[in-house]
């Protein structure tokens, strides 16, 4: 699933491939926050992404099960 996360005083929002569902997602931030801490999330192709929790101004969720295209469907 692509997510967007749009950070205070940055132009330009992080856009990752995760595997995880909302619900995980949502809970990460939440209690990143709750702490004033990092937000650690890992795309599909393994790298780990870290923002502090306290400059994520949104994020945007794209479909989780995203529909395929093409002749292999």
């Amino acid at each position: 699933m692509e997510i967007k996360i749009g950070i205070q005083n940055v132009t330009r929002e992080v856009t990752i491939n995760v595997d995880g569902s909302i619900a995980d997602i949502v809970k990460d931030y939440s209690d990143a926050r709750s702490k004033d801490s990092w937000m650690t999330l890992a795309d599909s192709s393994g790298r780990q992404i870290m923002i502090p929790a306290s400059t994520i101004g949104y994020i945007e969720f794209g479909q989780e099960h995203a529909r395929q295209v093409g002749f292999n469907t």
